[in-house]
């Protein structure tokens, strides 16, 4: 069987795909994902010690988790006050989708 040389795909989206991959790898990180979703869907801000109060989950944890997701691109976070909130980045998880099925054909 002859592998094909890949076509339309770049190092970046490579990238991106294996990065975002990484993310929602763990279920922690994709309950997360799905609240910041839901509250953003609503107009609710997320900051720390919401995901603290909605998950049985350590502070700690909910950061190194929430951390990953940031690093993905997955997840903005904005400043305010002292207190950071989280927003969901749904143009990254759709350019994720659109890469990831262009990357699936053959």
């Amino acid at each position: 069987m002859r592998i094909r040389k890949e076509q339309d795909f770049d190092e970046k989206d490579i990238e991106m795909i294996a990065d975002v991959s990484d993310a929602l790898a763990h279920p922690v990180r994709l309950r997360l994902f799905r609240y910041i979703m839901q509250c953003n869907k609503t107009m609710e801000n997320v900051c720390n010690k919401d995901l603290v109060a909605n998950f049985d989950y350590a502070q700690a944890t909910i950061s190194q988790h929430m951390k990953k997701l940031v690093q993905s691109g997955l997840i903005e976070v904005k400043k305010q006050d002292k207190f950071s909130y989280y927003y969901a980045n749904l143009g990254i998880l759709m350019q994720y989708i659109n890469v990831t099925k262009r990357y699936s054909v053959i």
